[in-house]
């Protein structure tokens, strides 16, 4: 195989240590390669001085596995003075038997030499910082919604069916009524009372839900609970507040990216931190929607196509699209996204149905950010004015089916 890179070097990262491998022209035999490897410590030191190993033999790429965190601190120690690539671990797998860290190293430095690894993206430092924030907000998301569901958890061991008629258990009713099971009010009457704007139509069934076995217990554990859910909310608005301050160079990507069904402004940001807004580095709406691991995979054997299950992509993105697909799908019938949403769901399912939702709202991002335009909706009639006679036929199948014969009178001035 040709060699691509007379001097190629290639990272295995641990905790504690790594094995770093430079292939280099053997000395004396022509046409032959020589591998040297050296092992060093993950300490700030200890990298610097593989750096000026690197340096001093010259080597044009350096390549290191995406392993946990690991691969961060040798990655940024050396992207401003060599040529880093991070690759997929999954794309590098070497063949089994013989497993080490030195034959980890110098298959890896193999595999540069000859060209076969893909970068994989690592956006610049600015866009990094974006994703700590981004990341951090979206987990202490989630960490809120687990301490508001065992909240209601304690609720329900004492007998209080408030999430059973409150929509929102820490709305402003919600929390006056539990701050006051808190102090020790037991009354369901005068705690029902508590209910405000709209909540007091439902006093009755407040009453009802609010009979229960409240003890000294419960009143312990939910006042931790709403402490802790208090505590993140606080964390939440500061990042959200850093965050704020780290989009303002992206304002009119954020403005382009909620004109979209689905997404808002917390969404557009974890796209913009993930994807770092810049499009040129997806070639095509396809390649980004691979990365963010929302398109079909492609699984044929023998002339034969077997499903194919959605790639891993980036999680974060993922996850975000996830929302925003949810939220695109309980749009009316006047989007096309929610149309299409519905249009699939009664055929492959909900769940692929939202997948689908995903992989047309990444691909309505690519286009907005590489062209910089705002979105069109297509309209939650596109099939039907597409193609009308299908529409038509499947009315009528539909109808025979019912037992009933059809015959079709124009409307006048009708397309």
């Amino acid at each position: 195989m040709d060699v691509l890179h007379e001097r190629a070097a290639a990272l295995d990262i641990g905790k504690r240590d790594l094995k770093a491998c430079v292939r280099t022209p053997h000395p004396s035999r022509r046409n032959a390669r020589h591998s040297e490897v050296r092992t060093f410590d993950t300490t700030t030191n200890s990298l610097l001085q593989l750096r000026d190993w690197l340096v001093a033999e010259r080597v044009s790429i350096v390549v290191m596995e995406a392993t946990g965190d690991y691969w961060r601190p040798p990655f940024y120690l050396l992207e401003d003075v060599l040529n880093v690539i991070l690759v997929n671990a999954a794309h590098a797998k070497n063949l089994p038997g013989r497993k080490s860290d030195v034959a980890d190293a110098v298959w890896l430095a193999q595999l540069a030499e000859c060209g076969l690894l893909r970068a994989s993206f690592v956006p610049p430092e600015p866009i990094r910082q974006l994703r700590d924030l981004t990341r951090y907000r979206t987990t202490l998301l989630a960490e809120r919604s687990r301490e508001a569901k065992r909240l209601e958890k304690e609720l329900e061991d004492a007998g209080i069916k408030l999430s059973s008629v409150a929509t929102d258990l820490l709305g402003v009713s919600g929390r006056l009524m539990l701050q006051a099971l808190i102090n020790g009010e037991r009354d369901p009457v005068t705690l029902a009372q508590l209910a405000k704007a709209r909540m007091r139509r439902r006093i009755p069934d407040l009453i009802e839900a609010l009979v229960g076995n409240f003890g000294e217990h419960h009143a312990f554990l939910c006042r931790l609970h709403l402490q802790r859910i208090d505590q993140i909310t606080a964390t939440v608005e500061e990042l959200s507040a850093r965050i704020s301050e780290a989009m303002e160079p992206f304002r009119d990507q954020l403005k382009l990216l909620d004109g979209i069904p689905g997404v808002g402004p917390g969404v557009a940001e974890i796209i913009i931190a993930e994807t770092g807004g810049d499009m040129t580095r997806f070639p095509t709406a396809g390649h980004l929607a691979s990365w963010a691991g929302v398109c079909p995979g492609m699984n044929e054997s023998a002339g034969r196509h077997k499903p194919g299950h959605t790639r891993h992509g980036n999680r974060w993105l993922t996850g975000a699209l996830g929302t925003a697909a949810m939220a695109a799908a309980r749009t009316k019938d006047t989007t096309f996204i929610g149309a299409r949403y519905r249009r699939l769901a009664g055929r492959i399912g909900r769940l692929k149905a939202l997948v689908a939702a995903e992989h047309t709202i990444i691909t309505a991002v690519w286009h907005v950010l590489s062209a910089t335009t705002e979105y069109h909706d297509l309209g939650g009639d596109h099939h039907l004015r597409r193609d009308p006679d299908r529409a038509r036929h499947r009315a009528i199948r539909a109808l025979n089916q019912l037992g009933y014969t059809v015959t079709l009178n124009p409307i006048q001035g009708a397309a």
